[in-house]
């Protein structure tokens, strides 16, 4: 049984050696990742058994994903296709000026495909809650689709719904996130969104304690929680806005950081604790995350309560 249902894409990451360009690169490190099955895994170790919906192609490739995403606990449920291919990614990382670079190549992958009937509905009857990111119904119609009716199908079967914004411009537009992602709000319970994201795609100028409330009561939400980069985190649940400061990172691989943020506060949301509490979780287990390689908060949950007791602490008002 899992308390936490996710959907979405996961693809392989091939990443050219620190330093290296991508076009001169004579080797690659290969690595497993998406935003759902990155929260799912996060989710996990907090303690909260998660599962991860999604369509693969049947060969190596989407045999590797699906592997590697067990050997992390948790479990998946996975529409396999015959045709298709497995998405990928490059990662090229690179300090100023010249930045981190990403190609994807995940065209016609299965999930652009699938639809929601194709997954198992007692899934939903065995959980608490579904999430998925903003990432998914950018990938084609019948990913936006699907993604809609498996938000009101978790909906009607009781369970609290959350996304991520997460807007990707590789994907999409900012117009068409915020057509498509605006349609999909009032089916959700708790909303993440970056400030950046606010300002990209749904055109929202105020500060993040503004952008909670109108958020909150434009659509209905029962918590919206919005990330602000170095300047932490902030929360409105029941019309308290709770505030998270950061915790000192080095900064080895950001890719997946805001995935295990996310992942840690459903996941310890769903044990139990309060937004405080799960707030804190959050934090911590994204600045763990920065400093691992991959994809994956690949951590435990003692690391992370030893990184919360040593230092900062949450301030709520």
């Amino acid at each position: 049984m899992s308390d936490l249902v996710t959907f979405g894409e996961t693809m392989l990451r091939l990443s050219a050696p620190q330093g290296d360009r991508l076009e001169r690169a004579t080797s690659l490190d290969v690595h497993v990742g998406g935003a759902e099955s990155n929260a799912a895994i996060a989710a996990e170790r907090m303690g909260t058994p998660a599962i991860w919906l999604s369509s693969l192609p049947d060969s190596p490739l989407g045999r590797r994903v699906a592997s590697e995403l067990r050997s992390h606990g948790i479990e998946t449920e996975i529409v396999w296709r015959e045709d298709g291919r497995q998405g990928l990614y490059f990662l090229e990382h690179g300090g100023e000026p010249r930045g981190t670079n990403v190609v994807y190549d995940r065209q016609d992958s299965p999930i652009t495909t699938v639809e929601a009937d194709e997954f198992d509905r007692a899934t939903f009857q065995q959980a608490s809650c579904f999430y998925t990111s903003g990432i998914t119904p950018a990938l084609s119609e019948q990913a936006r689709d699907t993604t809609y009716h498996l938000l009101q199908g978790a909906r009607d079967a009781g369970l609290t719904t959350a996304m991520d914004v997460n807007y990707r411009s590789k994907l999409w537009t900012a117009r068409e996130a915020n057509a498509t992602l605006t349609k999909l709000f009032p089916a959700v319970d708790v909303l993440f969104v970056a400030m950046r994201d606010a300002r990209d795609v749904l055109g929202y100028e105020g500060n993040a304690t503004e952008l909670a409330n109108h958020l909150g009561a434009e659509y209905d939400l029962d918590t919206v929680v919005v990330t602000r980069g170095e300047h932490g985190a902030l929360a409105l649940s029941d019309g308290v806005v709770h505030e998270q400061e950061i915790f000192a990172a080095d900064t080895h691989d950001p890719i997946g950081t805001g995935d295990a943020f996310v992942g840690a506060f459903l996941g310890r949301r769903l044990a139990g604790d309060g937004v405080d509490d799960a707030l804190e979780y959050a934090s911590a287990t994204a600045a763990y995350k920065r400093t691992i390689t991959g994809d994956v908060a690949a951590v435990t949950k003692e690391e992370i309560e030893a990184l919360i007791e040593s230092g900062v602490e949450s301030v709520s008002r």
